[in-house]
């Protein structure tokens, strides 16, 4: 369970970063955020990491899940297209990421199988 807490920071702080990187456009000042924000994650992601999530995991859930959130947040803050195509994106996306989860547990269970 610590491990997922902190791949989801992990994942919150990125997307702040990215999204103040959005708004750094119209003011600078936003910089430092996006700088915390990213540095932030990959402390997170290095948490996980040695919390024993595999990175192929842990990298595609943080990609899949920054990517998505960072669409749908960029599209109600900064009114960014939302479009048909975006969203098939993000779901085949996730799907790959479901895919690599669901292959590492067949994996971790043939190990531990006597």
């Amino acid at each position: 369970m610590r491990k997922w807490l902190l791949l989801f920071a992990a994942i919150a702080v990125e997307v702040t970063g990215t999204l103040s990187l959005r708004a750094s456009q119209d003011h600078s000042a936003w910089l430092v955020l996006v700088v915390t924000g990213y540095l932030a994650s990959f402390y997170f992601l290095a948490l996980v990491l040695r919390a024993g999530m595999p990175v192929g995991v842990a990298y595609g859930v943080w990609g899949a899940i920054g990517t998505a959130a960072t669409a749908v947040l960029a599209a109600l803050i900064f009114g960014d297209p939302f479009t048909a195509p975006i969203i098939v994106g993000i779901v085949l996306i996730i799907a790959g990421v479901l895919m690599v989860e669901l292959g590492s547990r067949h994996v971790a269970d043939e190990e531990g199988a006597p």
